[in-house]
């Protein structure tokens, strides 16, 4: 049986270019995220996910495109090869089918655990930048999503009988992000 050779590409933000994994190839399908892969909460890889068959191919650039954790790792390996279908990581030159060696499994667990050992390393960083930041008096944390202006804005028009939801739509936030702000 043959089946479909299928992408998986994973930028962490907006401003990234996904132009170079695997540039240049052609697939039948390609499943494109721009969020971070500390967890496997991610719309297109649902999608890619749900999408797969067995005797599908699913190519992805490099191991920490798909996870950022030994755990998640292999637990989106071991559904994939369950489901039938091949992965393929271009970078590491790792493919796996189901009927994978001992040292293939040794390779993807210490490139998972490398990528996980990077983000932690990532975070590490990130808290020390706070910290010094914090220290200098520079680090003010992230801008409120809705200004003073708005929520008073928001406080009249809830006092003249208009939704929280369609107000929270109307302002591009979310639901809960109106109810923290009203509660300030």
């Amino acid at each position: 049986m043959s089946g479909q050779n299928i992408a998986y590409i994973r930028v962490s933000t907006l401003e990234q270019n996904t132009a170079r994994q695997l540039d240049g190839m052609e697939f039948h399908r390609t499943f494109t995220d721009k969020a971070s892969a500390k967890d496997t909460n991610r719309s297109a890889l649902r999608d890619c996910l749900d999408f797969v068959r067995e005797g599908d191919t699913l190519h992805i650039h490099s191991i920490d495109r798909l996870c950022r954790n030994l755990r998640d790792c292999q637990g989106l390996l071991d559904n994939l090869l369950a489901k039938g279908v091949s992965v393929r990581f271009h970078r590491e030159n790792l493919t796996f089918t189901g009927q994978d060696d001992s040292m293939s499994k040794l390779m993807l667990q210490m490139m998972g655990a490398f990528a996980e050992f990077e983000r932690n390393l990532l975070r590490e960083r990130q808290a020390e930048g706070i910290a010094k930041a914090k220290e200098a008096g520079k680090y003010k944390g992230r801008k409120r999503a809705l200004s003073e202006q708005h929520l008073e804005e928001i406080k009249t028009r809830l006092g003249q009988g208009e939704g929280k939801a369609a107000l929270a739509a109307e302002f591009g936030v979310s639901r809960q992000t109106l109810y923290a702000a009203l509660k300030r």
